[in-house]
C-alpha cells in the first residue's frame, strides 16, 4: 500500500486515533504495533473491534513508513473518507431506480488507486453500487477518493466481513454471478450480462480466491490477442463494467 505523505486519513497517536474513535469517525483500520502490552493500546483495539474497524498487527517499521508526525506511539488509524453501506442497501437503490440490479463485486484489491479506478468506472456506467471486503483490501479512503475523482462520493459501497456470504445473498435476491478468469469458459463478447447482475474482480496478483470463484455462476474470459496473459485490475473491470452497460442499453 502506498502511504503518501499529504494524506489527510492518516491519524496518529494514542489520544488522537481514541477520540476519532469516541468521535464516530469512519474508521477504515487500526494498526497496532505488534508485541506491544500496553493497556492503552489493548483498549484502542477493543474498542476499534467494537465499532466494526479492522484492526492490523503491525511491526515497528511499518508504522515508521506510515507516520508523518514521526511520533505514532504504537498506533495509527487509517480513516475512510465515508461512511460504508450494506448489500441490502445497494439492492434497495437499484429497486429505488426501477432497474434490475447491476453490482461489483472487488475480491481483495489491495491497491487504493485500482479501486479508485474501479468506483469511478463504475459510477460513470450506472453501477448501483460495489461490495468489498474487510480484509486485504483497500477501503474507501484519500487515495480512493482521488482517483475515483470524486466518483466515490456518489457510489454506494458495501464492506463484508464474508464476501462468500455477500454473494449468497445477492444470489439468493435473483442476481447471476460472473467472475473475470483468464481460463474462464464463457467468452466476454458471448456472455449475456443483462439482467440482473454481479462482476465480480479478482485481486492484482493472484485473481479471485478459489471459495469466490466456487460461488460464481459464469467465468468470463476477456479477448488476449497480445504476448501478456492478463490485465490491470481496474482495465479488466472497466471492460466488464462497460460491455454489461452496452448490452443492457440495447
Amino acid at each position: 500500500m502506498d502511504f503518501e505523505n499529504d494524506r489527510e486519513d492518516i491519524i496518529e497517536g494514542r489520544n488522537a486515533v481514541i477520540e476519532a474513535l469516541r468521535a464516530g469517525r469512519p474508521i477504515d483500520k487500526v494498526y497496532i504495533q505488534k508485541g506491544e502490552t500496553d493497556k492503552t493500546l489493548g483498549h484502542i483495539a477493543s474498542r476499534a473491534r467494537e465499532a466494526g474497524c479492522v484492526v492490523v498487527d503491525a511491526d515497528r517499521r511499518k508504522l515508521d513508513a506510515m507516520s508523518r508526525t514521526h511520533s505514532h506511539q504504537g498506533v495509527i488509524a487509517l480513516a475512510a473518507a465515508r461512511e460504508y453501506c450494506t448489500v441490502a442497501d445497494i439492492l434497495e437503490i437499484a429497486a429505488e431506480r426501477g432497474e434490475p440490479p447491476f453490482i461489483v463485486v472487488c475480491d481483495e484489491i489491495s491497491d487504493p488507486h485500482n479501486l479508485g479506478a474501479i468506483v469511478r468506472t463504475a459510477e460513470a456506467a450506472g453501477v448501483h453500487g460495489i461490495v468489498i471486503p474487510k480484509r486485504r483490501s483497500a477501503g474507501v479512503t484519500a487515495i480512493v477518493e482521488k482517483t475515483s475523482a470524486g466518483a466515490s462520493e456518489h457510489m454506494a459501497v458495501a464492506r463484508v466481513a464474508n464476501l462468500s456470504s455477500a454473494l449468497r445473498e445477492l444470489k439468493d435476491a435473483g442476481l447471476w454471478i460472473f467472475g473475470t478468469e483468464a481460463d474462464g469458459t464463457s467468452p466476454l463478447w458471448k456472455t449475456d450480462l443483462t439482467g440482473p447482475v454481479c462482476i465480480v474482480i479478482g485481486s492484482e496478483g493472484s485473481g479471485m480466491g478459489r471459495l469466490i470463484a466456487e460461488s460464481c455462476d459464469f467465468l468470463v474470459s476477456i479477448p488476449m490477442k497480445g504476448k501478456v496473459s492478463s490485465l490491470n485490475a481496474s482495465a479488466a473491470a472497466a471492460l466488464m463494467i462497460y460491455e454489461a452497460l452496452r448490452q443492457r442499453e440495447v
